[in-house]
């Protein structure tokens, strides 16, 4: 891509960045001579009509926005497989840089991009624009400190099938609302709940919630709570502190209500009186999403333990108590009677005892499928049911990190009370390591790829200038080697040689040798060689000819090149002035004469003379220069239709034998008579000279002292004043005139 020229105005300068769906180019637009950003839909998904179709409509959505803090969409197009949006180009850095280097920011600079960004977001949303994708990549902070949003619009061109290409979904996991992690349609809240995660990361450097894999990621925006900025930055105002906690609600109707609510809190918070303001807090007991702990629930041991002592109790209470001296005789029987009871009540207790202990209860197996570990251990320990250890780890696909995809006994299915159950647990899929593909052809390096389980439409080559490595040889690779990588879902690129960096070769001709050498080393090229050459069409001391390079050919850095400069006309050149007599179309009527002509100058093509409107007869000189193989033609119009040709041949002006035209005259009104007086004779009368300056052409090396490549000068009569032949043919053609 760079070199190339988009749409006819887009010359591509270099990448400046990119994604898993697009590449950014830096690029300079001819036509209106101001650098852009070019962002070019990757290769993989040119074929996708669905995909291209909403790239272009979301792009031109986006391009309705007006904004100072939205990047600004300039044009769309397509040229052949080739889709690119031309945007604003923004210098500075993004704010993923700037948090990497010096995070956590100072707490009014972060309150001060938010409300950019807040600001952006309101003025999308009030245009029926979500953004989807805000994160710190899209955020661009230009040298004078203004904050961009940039990629409007692009997220909602995301299908299901790139859910998991890298940079467009997953790279943006860390960033994502609830609902989106879960699929649901996303609205306006779910850009306020990442504006929240963007502002959580400016303060404390850090994200909210982090995980092994995506999936993971997203669960915990799901179901668990974030840490508190306040506790790793202290420094955050309670103000400031209570918009982040709002806007990352989990449930989107306790966020804040639009962009315009947030930002008007965000260019508050700092005021003296909200500072310390009192902590916000929610009420969690109706949210039916949020996270919730089952305690597990033990089977109560039942003994018959207790009434038994109790009995034995009341019993021994009896025996202590003194019978009255009236009822002595019945003291016996009532013994036996109390003993056979408290027998039978120890019987009964014993085989109530011996039944709790061996008739255990039976429960129904439930599903736990789908659920996590701990969520399904918990689930089973209330139904007294007990997971064998250790929980067998395998992948699948289907279900997230730590989800139960499987369960040794079927829902429904009744067991008893204690019994155990085998789980098995979905882990982090295998990932293998990028190979070493440095050294080897493309094709081999595809071939190889495609052995590992790449489909052929995720590999892509981004070709690169190399001095060490050889054309067509793949330099590195993105993921880099030795990295893991799903071979699934991931988009490989491959950096292919393309040689060493060329330069497009200048184009030098009708340049002076100062101006040549300089154009030449801004290339980082040298001069190597003057050379000086006759000329016609070049003015003396201006380049001829560039060798070896022609204009626009591939040159690598620190190439020689040698020119040839103009030295002017040739020796044998002659400069020759042709009088053209002229009149007008009636006498008395102005009329318009045109001249053209042909000589030795410029290849031989046609030259302009110029026009003249006239009103007498008159003589135009035209000044020709003649070579021994190019004889000038001259040929007059008269308002625009030809009335005259004239050549003149190289030899005769040489000799000075051209034949002159008689000059037109005008009619004159007859003489009146006068009485004779004796005069003097008259002296005979000169012709008079046109009464047009002649047209002085440019001559080669006029600005190097007006040399002539001739040897001597031209008069009127067309003849070398200096050399014998021409003062004697000037001289006869001087006498003639004298006669007429």
């Amino acid at each position: 891509m760079i070199g190339h020229e988009l749409g006819g105005r887009y010359q591509v300068i270099e990448r400046i960045g990119g994604g898993g769906m697009a590449l950014v180019y830096r690029a300079h637009d001819i036509l209106l001579n101001r650098n852009v950003a070019i962002k070019v839909l990757r290769s993989q998904f040119v074929h996708d009509e669905e995909f291209i179709r909403r790239f272009r409509r979301e792009a031109q959505s986006a391009a309705s926005l007006s904004h100072p803090n939205v990047v600004s969409i300039y044009d769309v197009g397509q040229e052949d497989e080739i889709h690119y949006i031309v945007m604003e180009y923004v210098e500075g850095k993004n704010l993923n840089e700037i948090i990497k280097e010096r995070a956590p920011l100072q707490v009014d600079e972060s309150v001060r991009i938010a409300s950019q960004i807040c600001d952006a977001l309101d003025h999308a949303h009030q245009n029926q624009i979500i953004h989807r994708d805000i994160k710190p990549h899209n955020i661009l902070i230009g040298r004078n400190g203004r904050v961009k949003v940039t990629d409007f619009g692009i997220a909602r061109a995301v299908t299901s099938t790139t859910i998991t290409q890298t940079g467009s979904v997953v790279g943006s996991v860390h960033y994502f609302s609830p609902e989106h992690a879960k699929g649901v349609t996303t609205g306006e809240k779910s850009d306020l709940y990442s504006l929240g995660i963007v502002l959580y990361q400016m303060l404390t450097g850090s994200l909210p919630f982090l995980g092994e894999s995506p999936i993971s990621v997203a669960l915990k925006h799901l179901q668990e709570e974030f840490e508190e900025p306040k506790l790793l930055n202290p420094l955050i105002p309670q103000s400031v502190e209570n918009i982040i906690l709002r806007s990352m609600r989990k449930n989107p109707e306790e966020r804040y209500q639009s962009a315009k609510e947030m930002l008007q809190d965000l260019e508050t918070c700092l005021l003296p009186e909200r500072r310390s303001e009192s902590k916000v807090f929610f009420d969690d007991e109706d949210d039916e999403e949020r996270t919730r702990i089952i305690p597990a629930i033990k089977p109560i041991q039942r003994t018959g333990g207790a009434k038994n002592s109790g009995e034995d109790q009341m019993r021994r209470e009896d025996e202590r108590t003194p019978l009255p001296k009236g009822k002595k005789k019945w003291s016996r029987p009532a013994l036996w009677i109390s003993l056979t009871l408290v027998l039978l009540l120890a019987m009964f207790s014993v085989v109530w005892y011996v039944n709790a202990k061996l008739v255990v209860h039976e429960v129904a197996v439930p599903s736990v499928i789908n659920l996590p570990l701990e969520e399904a251990k918990a689930k089973l320990t209330a139904l007294a049911i007990e997971v064998e250890e250790p929980v067998i780890q395998e992948y699948n696909p289907n279900f997230a990190e730590n989800a139960v995809w499987k369960q040794s006994k079927k829902e429904g299915t009744m067991v008893k009370e204690g019994s155990t159950i085998v789980l098995t647990v979905s882990i982090t899929k295998p990932l293998p390591t990028m190979p070493e593909l440095s050294g080897k052809t493309y094709d081999e390096a595809v071939q190889e790829l495609i052995e590992m389980g790449v489909p052929q439409n995720k590999i892509s080559q981004d070709p690169r200038f190399s001095a060490e490595v050889e054309p067509g040889l793949v330099i590195s690779s993105d993921p880099a080697a030795q990295g893991e990588f799903d071979p699934e879902i991931a988009s490989i690129v491959l950096m292919v040689s393309k040689g060493e960096e060329s330069v497009a070769m200048p184009d030098l001709m009708n340049l002076t040798e100062k101006e040549a050498k300089a154009k030449l080393e801004e290339k980082g090229l040298v001069l190597e060689e003057v050379l000086e050459d006759n000329s016609f069409s070049v003015e003396k001391g201006q380049v001829m000819k560039q060798w070896p390079f022609d204009k626009g050919a591939p040159a690598a850095p620190g190439s020689k090149v040698t020119i040839t400069l103009s030295k002017g006309y040739p020796p044998e050149a002659l400069n020759y002035t042709f009088n053209v007599p002229v009149a007008p179309a009636q006498d008395g009527k102005k009329s318009k004469i045109q001249i053209e002509f042909y000589d030795a100058r410029n290849n031989g093509e046609k030259q302009e003379w110029g026009d003249r409107t006239i009103g007498k007869s008159q003589v135009l000189p035209v000044n020709l220069v003649l070579a021994p193989n190019k004889d000038g033609v001259i040929s007059v119009f008269r308002d625009d239709e030809l009335i005259e040709t004239y050549s003149v041949s190289y030899m005769d002006a040489k000799n000075g034998t051209v034949e002159q035209p008689e000059p037109s005259t005008d009619p004159t009104p007859e003489p009146t008579e006068a009485p004779p007086e004796p005069t003097p004779t008259p002296e005979p009368t000169p012709t008079p000279e046109p009464t047009i300056e002649p047209e002085i052409l440019p001559e080669p090396g006029a600005e190097n002292g007006g040399e002539t490549p001739v040897n001597g000068s031209v008069d009127q009569t067309g003849l070398l004043s200096d050399s014998p032949a021409s003062n004697k043919a000037s001289e006869k053609a001087k006498n003639k005139v004298k006669k007429e």
